[in-house]
């Protein structure tokens, strides 16, 4: 018989991170156990789901001079 060292207890698991809402600012858990993550709450995570289906997060794009062809610039001559 082998002389083994006795199983060690498990390590506890370490603390979620505390990040900051996306909709609201305050605090939420990034973790599996908060099902709305990143959001600290349904309420927050429909919020921002409004904001996106109301195509509120879009990215500026140049307005082109008075004049200019439309479309690709490389498809044009």
């Amino acid at each position: 018989m082998t002389n083994t060292p006795p199983p060690s207890p498990a390590a506890p698991k370490p603390a979620a991170p505390i990040v900051r809402c996306p909709s609201c600012g305050g605090r939420s858990v990034f973790s599996p156990e908060n099902r709305w993550r990143p959001f600290c709450s349904e309420r927050c995570r429909q919020i921002d789901l409004g904001a996106w289906a109301n195509e509120e997060f879009r990215v500026p794009s140049p307005v082109p001079p008075e004049g200019a062809p439309y479309g690709d610039p490389r498809e044009q001559d």
